[in-house]
């Protein structure tokens, strides 16, 4: 992640659980505001999405919208 805005953001939302965390995805894909991400530009809100992404492929079909 290249900044700490980023890496607050992702811990943040990281925190809601995983379904929460996957509709927040979804949200972002699709240019919707959330407020963790507010201060964010483009560029740093695609890559929350990546992070999160990463972080739940860990997780597989066990958690989905």
């Amino acid at each position: 992640m290249s900044s700490k805005q980023v890496e607050q953001c992702v811990e943040q939302v990281c925190q809601y659980g995983c379904a929460q965390v996957w509709q927040i995805i979804a949200q972002l894909e699709r240019d919707e505001p959330i407020a963790e991400a507010a201060a964010l530009t483009a560029a740093e809100r695609g890559e929350v999405i990546s992070e999160l992404r990463s972080i739940m492929s860990v997780y597989g079909d066990r958690c989905s919208l």
